[in-house]
């Protein structure tokens, strides 16, 4: 294994970091009930990934089982108990809890305890994400076809 192609060909380095308080609002959603912050979208990283924390609140549910051809995606328990389907068995996350799942592998997560739970969640390579979570809540007067388009465009495929 070596390093990645050189992507900075200064010799000084720059400022270029980018900071984001804690208390930010969420981009998606309300803050303590369920939201989706955009840590590090496909835009800041150049591509190379995307980084979200997801609030869910108490029975919160999730996505039914899917998968994904173009990008991995990994969990990172912050707090609560978030259930993770791992393509194989339903597994109680908590606090420290990590699963990453490779392009094709079947996968699902959600929140069915009594209280919130938060996580993050870790798309690479980087792709634009924000107009999956935006676009869920315009999907309630969908046609399956529209439901169809959107998932396809967004690279997520249910298999339940």
């Amino acid at each position: 294994m070596s390093y990645p192609k050189q992507v900075y060909t200064g010799d000084t380095g720059e400022i270029n970091a980018n900071f984001r308080p804690v208390d930010t609002p969420p981009n998606v959603g309300t803050a303590g009930k369920d939201a989706v912050h955009y840590l590090a979208t496909t835009t800041t990283t150049r591509g190379e990934y995307g980084l979200f924390r997801v609030e869910m609140s108490a029975k919160a549910g999730g996505p039914k089982t899917h998968f994904h051809k173009t990008i991995s995606e990994s969990f990172f328990i912050l707090n609560g108990t978030v259930r993770l389907f791992n393509g194989e068995q339903w597994i109680d996350a908590q606090q420290g809890d990590f699963l990453h799942v490779p392009q094709g592998g079947l996968h699902a997560f959600r929140n069915d305890s009594d209280a919130p739970a938060d996580m993050l969640l870790l798309f690479t390579p980087g792709a634009p994400r924000e107009g999956y979570f935006e676009g869920l809540s315009q999907l309630a007067d969908a046609t399956d076809e529209e439901r169809a388009r959107f998932f396809d465009k967004h690279d997520s495929y249910f298999v339940e």
